[in-house]
């Protein structure tokens, strides 16, 4: 009876010359290259990355501007200012009513997160979806409607709040520029559309 060998098969010239190879990784380029500059900014500072966690979590499904919102209006309540507490309360609605579209217009447009092996995640999300950023439509909107209810400034309160929370959203790695610039787009134009139903109700209530 003739014996059979059971010695492995020789490995092929590819598999030869691919062992102990390094894998060449493309240079980033264009989101990728930004987002990669922003992380490198922000590392070996960890109170910058804390900071950015924070947002996060203050921003989720814009619960942190509903709350400041809801303070807000029972503060004017027990004032017995009206026209406060019709403000306070429209910047509540406005801030969730961007985020709400940013949702709707992220299960249109389906961009996936970065997922760059370069890029660090630092902070967990409720979908795999990146365009826009719900965080800064929400924030936007809120920035605007809450600066308008409390009397402030019309760019004072955007200006403090929607850089850091654009910022936060790439040293986190879960959005590209692109998603938070139009994040903010949306949120001011949700703003927007919440001050000129509001004045159309003061119109109305004069006439």
């Amino acid at each position: 009876m003739s014996s059979e060998s059971t010695e492995s098969p020789s490995p092929s010239l590819h598999e030869t010359l691919s062992v102990g190879e390094p894998v060449a990784i493309p240079p980033a380029k264009g989101e990728v290259a930004a987002l990669l500059a922003v992380q490198q900014l922000a590392a070996g500072r960890p109170a910058v990355v804390s900071a950015a966690r924070g947002l996060s979590h203050f921003g989720e499904h814009s619960l942190g501007w509903l709350a400041v919102a809801g303070v807000g209006a029972a503060a004017a309540y027990r004032r017995g200012d009206d026209v406060a507490v019709r403000r306070w309360a429209q910047a509540g609605v406005g801030a969730f009513g961007a985020h709400a579209a940013s949702v709707i217009i992220k299960r249109v447009v389906r961009r996936k997160r970065p997922h760059d092996e370069r890029i660090r995640i630092g902070v967990s999300t409720p979908s795999k979806l990146s365009f826009p950023s719900s965080h800064a439509t929400s924030t936007t909107a809120a920035a605007i409607l809450i600066g308008r209810a409390a009397g402030l400034p019309p760019a004072a309160l955007p200006a403090a709040l929607v850089p850091p929370m654009l910022l936060s959203r790439l040293v986190l790695g879960v959005h590209y520029p692109t998603d938070v610039l139009a994040g903010a787009a949306i949120g001011a134009a949700s703003a927007a559309a919440v001050v000129a139903g509001d004045r159309l109700i003061a119109t109305h209530d004069r006439g």
